[in-house]
């Protein structure tokens, strides 16, 4: 797995606190700021991981999840959803709709990247288990 993260967030001052955490951490972060082309957006970079705000313009990031959760080349594409509103509603509809984390603001540094190595971390894990799944079905064939 790459370290390549596709932040979409529209608060400059949470993008440039994230891109500085991840950076520091060999990340390499792009951004995207408008709700209503970020699928468009996610298909063109094919991230690693989404970090995903829920109060966007144009679109929010509930309906971009549920989008993107639609789609078969991002199924399982891990998302970590960031929202200032962490009230239990919202934790419900974003496990609902498949989110990989859901976090909220404000967030500490630490947790922040914790979440992101935790996400690459299963990912990987998740690509070597199917590797060798693979393996062992076709040595079985």
């Amino acid at each position: 797995m790459g370290k390549r993260v596709l932040l979409i967030e529209d608060e400059p001052n949470i993008i440039e606190a994230i891109r500085f955490i991840l950076s520091r951490d060999g990340w390499t972060v792009e951004t995207h700021s408008d709700g209503g082309t970020a699928v468009v957006a996610v298909e063109s970079k094919r991230p690693d991981i989404i970090i995903l705000d829920v109060m966007l313009p144009n679109k929010s990031g509930f309906d971009i999840l549920r989008e993107l959760r639609g789609m078969d080349a991002h199924k399982s594409r891990p998302i970590l959803m960031l929202t200032a509103r962490g009230q239990k509603k919202d934790r419900e509809l974003a496990e609902a709709s498949g989110v990989s984390v859901f976090m909220t603001k404000p967030f500490s540094n630490a947790d922040m990247l914790e979440a992101v190595r935790t996400l690459a971390a299963d990912t990987q894990a998740q690509a070597v288990e199917s590797v060798e799944h693979g393996a062992i079905r076709h040595g079985d064939a």
